[in-house]
Protein backbone atom coordinates (compact mmCIF):
# COMPACT_ATOMS: atom_id res chain seq x y z
CA UNK A 1 0.00 0.00 0.00
CA UNK A 2 1.32 3.43 -0.95
CA UNK A 3 0.62 6.87 0.45
CA UNK A 4 0.65 10.07 -1.55
CA UNK A 5 2.44 13.00 0.09
CA UNK A 6 1.27 16.35 -1.28
CA UNK A 7 2.78 19.71 -0.33
CA UNK A 8 0.23 22.52 -0.14
CA UNK A 9 -0.04 26.20 0.67
CA UNK A 10 -1.38 26.90 4.16
CA UNK A 11 -4.60 28.71 3.26
CA UNK A 12 -8.34 28.04 3.42
CA UNK A 13 -9.68 25.58 0.86
CA UNK A 14 -6.51 23.66 0.01
CA UNK A 15 -7.65 20.40 1.62
CA UNK A 16 -11.05 20.81 -0.04
CA UNK A 17 -9.52 21.28 -3.51
CA UNK A 18 -7.26 18.22 -3.27
CA UNK A 19 -9.92 15.92 -1.89
CA UNK A 20 -12.53 17.17 -4.37
CA UNK A 21 -10.16 16.41 -7.27
CA UNK A 22 -9.95 12.82 -6.04
CA UNK A 23 -13.64 12.47 -5.12
CA UNK A 24 -14.83 13.60 -8.56
CA UNK A 25 -13.09 10.51 -9.98
CA UNK A 26 -15.11 8.26 -7.65
CA UNK A 27 -12.11 7.42 -5.50
CA UNK A 28 -12.52 6.85 -1.76
CA UNK A 29 -9.90 8.12 0.66
CA UNK A 30 -9.28 5.41 3.25
CA UNK A 31 -6.88 7.43 5.37
CA UNK A 32 -5.22 10.79 5.59
CA UNK A 33 -3.14 12.98 7.83
CA UNK A 34 -1.95 16.53 7.50
CA UNK A 35 -0.20 19.37 9.24
CA UNK A 36 0.88 22.92 8.57
CA UNK A 37 3.89 24.96 9.52
CA UNK A 38 4.11 28.60 8.54
CA UNK A 39 2.94 29.18 4.98
CA UNK A 40 3.00 25.53 3.90
CA UNK A 41 1.39 22.24 4.76
CA UNK A 42 1.67 18.59 3.93
CA UNK A 43 -1.13 16.14 3.26
CA UNK A 44 -0.66 12.36 3.30
CA UNK A 45 -3.40 10.38 1.53
CA UNK A 46 -4.27 6.71 1.18
CA UNK A 47 -7.04 5.62 -1.18
CA UNK A 48 -8.80 2.58 -2.55
CA UNK A 49 -7.38 3.30 -6.03
CA UNK A 50 -3.70 4.25 -6.24
CA UNK A 51 -3.62 4.53 -10.02
CA UNK A 52 -6.71 6.72 -10.07
CA UNK A 53 -5.40 8.88 -7.23
CA UNK A 54 -2.11 9.40 -9.05
CA UNK A 55 -3.98 10.43 -12.20
CA UNK A 56 -6.46 12.67 -10.34
CA UNK A 57 -3.71 14.53 -8.50
CA UNK A 58 -1.69 15.02 -11.67
CA UNK A 59 -4.72 16.20 -13.68
CA UNK A 60 -5.49 18.76 -10.95
CA UNK A 61 -1.91 20.08 -11.08
CA UNK A 62 -0.64 18.58 -7.80
CA UNK A 63 2.76 16.99 -7.47
CA UNK A 64 2.60 14.00 -5.17
CA UNK A 65 5.37 11.82 -3.87
CA UNK A 66 4.43 8.16 -3.47
CA UNK A 67 5.80 6.36 -0.45
CA UNK A 68 5.31 2.71 0.47
CA UNK A 69 3.62 2.29 3.84
CA UNK A 70 4.80 -0.14 6.48
CA UNK A 71 2.17 -1.15 9.00
CA UNK A 72 2.81 -2.15 12.59
CA UNK A 73 0.47 -3.39 15.28
CA UNK A 74 1.38 -1.53 18.46
CA UNK A 75 0.09 -1.91 21.99
CA UNK A 76 -2.45 0.82 22.78
CA UNK A 77 -0.72 2.06 25.93
CA UNK A 78 1.64 4.83 26.99
CA UNK A 79 4.99 4.35 25.24
CA UNK A 80 3.73 1.97 22.54
CA UNK A 81 4.37 4.34 19.66
CA UNK A 82 7.60 5.54 21.29
CA UNK A 83 8.93 1.96 21.21
CA UNK A 84 8.16 1.58 17.50
CA UNK A 85 9.68 5.00 16.74
CA UNK A 86 12.81 4.04 18.68
CA UNK A 87 13.09 0.76 16.72
CA UNK A 88 12.99 2.74 13.48
CA UNK A 89 15.46 5.34 14.76
CA UNK A 90 17.89 2.66 15.93
CA UNK A 91 17.74 1.14 12.43
CA UNK A 92 18.53 4.54 10.88
CA UNK A 93 15.06 4.84 9.33
CA UNK A 94 13.52 8.30 8.98
CA UNK A 95 9.75 8.57 9.53
CA UNK A 96 8.17 10.90 6.96
CA UNK A 97 4.56 10.40 8.09
CA UNK A 98 2.53 8.15 10.36
CA UNK A 99 -1.15 7.69 11.03
CA UNK A 100 -3.49 5.11 12.55
CA UNK A 101 -5.31 2.74 10.21
CA UNK A 102 -7.26 0.60 12.65
CA UNK A 103 -7.62 -1.02 16.05
CA UNK A 104 -7.87 -4.64 17.09
CA UNK A 105 -8.05 -5.82 20.66
CA UNK A 106 -5.55 -3.82 22.66
CA UNK A 107 -3.49 -2.82 19.63
CA UNK A 108 -3.56 0.09 17.21
CA UNK A 109 -2.29 -0.37 13.65
CA UNK A 110 -0.02 2.47 12.55
CA UNK A 111 1.03 3.04 8.94
CA UNK A 112 4.54 4.50 8.69
CA UNK A 113 5.82 6.26 5.56
CA UNK A 114 9.60 6.10 5.77
CA UNK A 115 12.70 6.76 3.71
CA UNK A 116 13.50 3.03 3.63
CA UNK A 117 10.47 0.69 3.70
CA UNK A 118 12.60 -2.46 3.55
CA UNK A 119 14.63 -1.45 6.60
CA UNK A 120 11.45 -0.29 8.35
CA UNK A 121 9.79 -3.69 7.83
CA UNK A 122 12.81 -5.39 9.31
CA UNK A 123 13.02 -2.98 12.25
CA UNK A 124 9.30 -3.30 13.00
CA UNK A 125 9.21 -7.06 12.48
CA UNK A 126 8.47 -7.80 16.12
CA UNK A 127 5.54 -5.37 16.07
CA UNK A 128 4.10 -6.95 12.95
CA UNK A 129 4.52 -10.51 14.24
CA UNK A 130 3.73 -10.16 17.93
CA UNK A 131 1.54 -7.06 17.91
CA UNK A 132 3.51 -5.42 20.69
CA UNK A 133 6.79 -5.51 22.54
Amino acid sequence: MNAFIVDLTNKPGELAKVTEAIATKGINLTGFSGATCGDSGTLVLVSNDETGTRQALSAAGYRAREVELVQASIADRPGGIAEAARQLANAGVNIEAAFPTGMSGGNVTIAFATDNPSKAKSALGSFAAAGSR
